[in-house]
């Protein structure tokens, strides 16, 4: 043992040391603490990606970044002129990732990052990659600005007929000039026009309104066009703004759903409900946990760290927010009203509510009630003050506004056949109902579905693969990547792919890399991937004490080589479970076992395979052509939410019938989410399915490494 030490401490040997670091000290040894120093390795995790490794203290962020393939951005080669290579250090404790940064864990801040601030700017929280070193544990967020390839938000708005009745409205009214004998305030003499003239009573408007109030009445002498949002139910209008004499331009709305991994946002005419411009970012509290729990965590372990990620997320909505009315080639001071669809966490850190109730049972939300804001109670300095904000009411503690909006958008309560809903996310949301009833629940899928937690997984971008088949015979994979109409085996692809290469495998990728891997034989029922000799193909390779499965190799030493892990599959096999048994227990509760009909909601399920999905066990089994995509059902829930106002009385009343399981405390939780580790699945047998494909049933079973090589098969099945 002695012997092995010694050549880890002199370098002969890479120490076997994963996440973790080791101290070693051998007595009578001389001059040894800078070489273990050296030796000394710090995790280091980047996000949004996911991707994470050890590196020695000193270590440049922008050169650990290019060993793990991580998408970072630069043009100068490490000089620090380009800042291109910005990045922003994250520190407290990480429960997710096991780590607690501290602010000694990166380099101060050095001569060269001085000059390119005092010339350029940097931001309080951005250092630069190439310039800033590791010296301990530390989580590095990569924003979109330093990305190669940008992020591929796939949140647009899908084409829906929506009756027009806005909250927000414009009306044009001619007011009483000011008289002695009358001694009413200007205020009080718009009110009454509105009332005489349009029959809108009770309204509010507030000390920034009035403000400007007397300077546009005489602009206007005494005609001017207000925008009114009024609050169903309870007739009380706002007043939002106002412009002398007759507005004829268009005023704006935004449906945002805002997501755990994303944030979309569809600006919208509230005239006509047209939706003008689309776009989507990445929630930047991806650094401070890539799911719901680890936020919650993060709150719970850092005092300031609830505060942190509100703070963040309301400058990615402010940004988004300039981002849509610059494309659109409108004043943002036109855009009135805001409604926001999210999950009870992302609900909680909107409005700056600590999470640290949903982090425990009984996972009380502070409020679950519809809101009405200003746009100032949230502190989005992109619009008005006076620019309203309407949240959809919560369902329960974690399922959120999100799933309202599903339901609002799918009308699962109107259906005859029975339907499960599933919005795959992060954090997945599954209805299941028809007329009679409608259940609720959330399933804590993880980020394994976003390509987060795969060795060679990114986010939808340029480059990245999306779809893949592999020949059952040979073994030989073919694939389409993001940027490119051609599959790899067609002629042209090099040449396509030349600016973008192939960087990685997203979400619907590697779903559909690990159902094809099934069905070609090269993973058996319990996700074991077969060795070269068990499969019959050199492309499973070695991989430790496992195999991997390589579908992309460009031979090029600075590229390492795209391929579907065991550590992948299980990652993929722990979503999954999570997602069937979520479905199963509303099934449980419905006393059904079986469903009539699948819809797969989301940016994500719109872009997955049905047939891959159920291959892989993550939706229960029914006829294919019964499983449809509802593309951005939430999203489209908050438009609809946007462009009606009765809409909103209606969710409000949809809520409060909907029936909540807690997969958290369901005992059978546990059990469906074992048997559904099996892809398919362990003993549900999956008839419709295997009407249309045929799955094989290998079985790779592999004795225990005999000296650093694996030992034989113990056996195995074919069929």
């Amino acid at each position: 043992m002695r012997k092995v030490f010694k050549k880890i401490l002199i370098g002969a040997v890479k120490p076997r040391i994963g996440d973790f670091r080791i101290f070693i000290k051998l007595p009578q040894a001389k001059n040894r603490t800078d070489k273990r120093d050296k030796l000394m390795k710090h995790l280091v995790v980047f996000t949004p990606s996911g991707k994470r490794g050890s590196f020695e203290a000193g270590t440049p962020v922008l050169e650990a970044a290019q060993q793990l393939g991580v998408d970072l951005d630069s043009v100068c080669g490490g000089r620090g002129i380009c800042s291109k290579c910005q990045v922003t250090p994250s520190f407290g404790d990480f429960p997710k990732h096991g780590v607690t940064v501290d602010q000694k864990a990166v380099s101060t801040w050095n001569a060269i990052e001085q000059r390119y601030h005092e010339k350029r700017g940097l931001k309080p929280d951005r250092r630069l990659g190439c310039q800033v070193k590791i010296q301990g544990d530390l989580v590095i967020d990569v924003p979109a600005e330093s990305q190669v390839h940008k992020q591929v938000i796939r949140k647009a708005a899908s084409s829906r007929h929506i009756e027009m009745d806005p909250a927000t409205k414009l009306y044009y009214v001619e007011v009483l000039e000011p008289d002695m004998h009358e001694p009413k305030g200007d205020l009080e003499r718009l009110k009454t026009a509105l009332s005489e003239q349009w029959n809108i009573n009770a309204l509010q408007a507030s000390l920034s309104f009035v403000k400007k109030l007397q300077r546009i009445l005489r602009k206007g002498e005494w005609r001017v066009t207000v925008a009114v949002n009024v609050v169903p139910g309870d007739g009380i209008g706002r007043i939002v703004n106002i412009w002398p004499g007759y507005y004829e331009a268009s005023i704006y709305g935004l449906a945002i759903d805002l997501g755990s991994t994303t944030i979309a946002a569809h600006l919208t005419d509230l005239g006509s409900g047209k939706v003008i411009a689309s776009s989507g970012i990445m929630n930047p509290q991806i650094r401070f946990g890539e799911d719901l729990m680890s936020r919650v965590s993060y709150a719970m372990m850092n005092t300031d760290g609830a505060d942190a990620m509100t703070k963040e997320v309301r400058r990615a909505i402010d940004k988004l927010i300039l981002e849509l009315a610059e494309t659109a080639d409108i004043r943002q001071n036109d855009i009135l009203e805001a409604v926001f669809v999210c999950n009870p966490v992302m609900h909680h850190l909107l409005l700056g509510i600590d999470p640290v109730e949903l982090g425990q049972a009984p996972f009380a939300l502070a409020t679950s009630g519809s809101l009405y804001l200003d746009a100032k109670d949230v502190d989005l300095s992109s619009l008005l003050d006076d620019a309203r904000i309407y949240l959809l009411p919560c369902i329960a503690g974690h399922v959120g506004a999100d799933a309202a909006a599903v339901a609002l958008s799918e009308e699962p309560n109107k259906s005859e056949e029975l339907t499960l809903i599933v919005d795959v996310g992060t954090n997945a949301e599954i209805l299941l109902g028809n007329k009679k009833r409608v259940l609720a629940c959330s399933s804590p899928t993880g980020p394994a579905f976003e390509g987060a937690q795969i060795s060679s997984g990114q986010r939808a971008a340029p480059g990245a693969i999306e779809r893949v088949e592999i020949e059952a015979k040979s073994k030989e994979p073919r694939f389409r990547v993001i940027g490119s109409e051609l599959w790899s085996d067609e002629p042209g692809f090099e040449e396509s792919i030349k600016k973008i290469g192939v960087t990685g495998i997203c979400g619907s990728g590697i779903i559909e890399a690990v159902a094809e891997m099934r069905l070609a034989g090269l993973l058996d029922e319990s996700g074991l991937i077969g060795s070269p000799a068990a499969t019959g193909t050199k492309r499973s390779k070695p991989d430790g004490r496992t195999y991997s499965y390589e579908l992309y190799n460009t031979n090029d030493a600075s590229q390492p080589p795209i391929q579907v892990t065991q550590g992948d599959i299980r990652a993929i096999q722990l979503a999954k479970s999570a997602l069937y048994a979520g479905a199963k227990l509303l099934m449980d509760e419905m006393g059904v076992d079986k469903v009539e009909k699948v819809v797969l909601a989301g940016a994500f399920g719109a872009h997955i395979s049905s047939k891959h999905a159920m291959i892989l066990g993550m939706i229960p089994d029914v006829t294919l052509k019964n499983v449809t995509s509802a593309g951005n059902a939430a999203g489209t829930g908050a438009r609809i939410a946007l462009c009606n106002i009765h809409a909103r009385s209606e969710i409000e009343q949809i809520v409060g019938k909907i029936t909540k399981v807690e997969t958290a405390v369901e005992p059978k939780f546990q059990e469906h989410f074992v048997a559904a580790n099996a892809i398919p699945h362990k003993t549900d047998p999956f008839t419709e399915l295997r009407k249309v494909v045929q799955i094989p049933n290998p079985s790779f079973n592999y004795l225990p490494e005999k000296n650093g090589k694996l030992g034989r098969r113990r056996r195995r099945r074919a069929q």
